[in-house]
């Protein structure tokens, strides 16, 4: 399951998270967002308990899009412990970004 965040809950759905929060910055008419999803679906599946992934509408929420300096989506930031510790840009095969996470996370440790 993919976690809906907002302006109003983007503090405490993601900054202030026990676990890493994988927030998607998506808007509904971006093609790569749309092409992304189900791999996003996939790793909120296979990580769950380890890494909550969640989504934010940067047409809805600019705030929250402009405080974390989204220029391109989609946009993907790694949160940890409430700050920022790695993004992604653009639809990526799962491969990579299993890859660009498992620094932070040691997934392949699981």
């Amino acid at each position: 399951m993919i976690l809906s965040v907002s302006d109003a809950t983007f503090e405490e759905l993601v900054l202030r998270a026990e676990l890493p929060v994988l927030l998607d910055f998506t808007a509904d008419w971006c093609p790569p967002c749309k092409m992304i999803k189900p791999v996003l679906r996939e790793l909120a599946e296979e990580l769950a308990g380890r890494l909550v992934v969640a989504e934010l509408d940067v047409d809805a929420n600019p705030a929250t899009a402009r405080d974390a300096g989204v220029l391109g989506m989609p946009t993907l930031g790694l949160y940890v412990g409430g700050r920022v510790v790695t993004q992604v840009v653009g639809a990526r095969p799962k491969a990579s970004l299993l890859r660009a996470l498992d620094e932070h996370l040691s997934l392949s440790a699981a």
